[in-house]
């Protein structure tokens, strides 16, 4: 009996550690608050390839590393669409990534984003790390994981990075969303309050 109930405390440790990222394991790598993200030239859902460049009216973004395969990733799949409705007008698009390894989750590859994307009916462009190599500039370590930018004159300003709000579970249950006060601060000319929170999801598959 204690056997069992020592394996399955371990079980539950290893599935919280995979689900947090605490804050400094954010910090520790990748870009800081403040730092300037480089660009990017990856391939989309449509064959064309996207760079941040691309977007001469955009204020800022909203990147965002995803997948289909991942439960948290799923669970805030409308709330992405949300943001990109919200925001891609007011210059804010999302800029949906997914980063991880397809020999290891097949069910990330380029046709199956596609398929999801068209399912889910996306409104913002759903690219493809498929060198493995953006997400470790950024950072990221979960899907979902979240990184703000905002145009400034020397480049992308990470303003940012974390989750998108603070109930992966229930949208309607949500008391924080970090992401759309950060936008709203940053629209409105004024600090971002939140700047880092803890990014909550599956590992990202290397």
């Amino acid at each position: 009996m204690r056997k069992v109930f020592k394996v399955t405390l371990a079980l539950v440790v290893l599935i919280t550690v995979s689900a947090f990222t605490t804050k400094s394991n954010i910090t520790d790598s990748g870009y800081k608050i403040g730092d300037v993200a480089t660009d990017f030239e990856l391939e989309n859902i449509d064959g064309k390839m996207v760079s941040l460049s691309d977007y001469d009216d955009a204020k800022g973004f909203i990147v965002v590393f995803t997948c289909n395969t991942c439960p948290y990733a799923v669970a805030y799949e409308d709330r992405v669409q949300g943001l990109n409705k919200k925001y891609a007008d007011k210059g804010y698009p999302v800029i949906a990534i997914m980063p991880n390894n397809i020999n290891v989750k097949p069910g990330d590859n380029m046709e199956a984003m596609k398929t999801r994307a068209k399912e889910k009916g996306f409104t913002f462009p759903y690219l493809m790390d498929a060198g493995q190599d953006i997400y470790p500039q950024y950072g990221a370590t979960k899907t979902p994981h979240v990184y703000i930018l905002q145009k400034e004159q020397k480049g992308n300003v990470v303003k940012y990075i974390g989750a998108i709000d603070d109930n992966y579970q229930d949208a309607d249950a949500v008391k924080t969303k970090y992401v759309e006060d950060a936008v709203d601060a940053l629209l409105n000319n004024k600090e971002v309050k939140i700047k880092e929170t803890k990014a909550i999801g599956c590992s990202i598959k290397v």
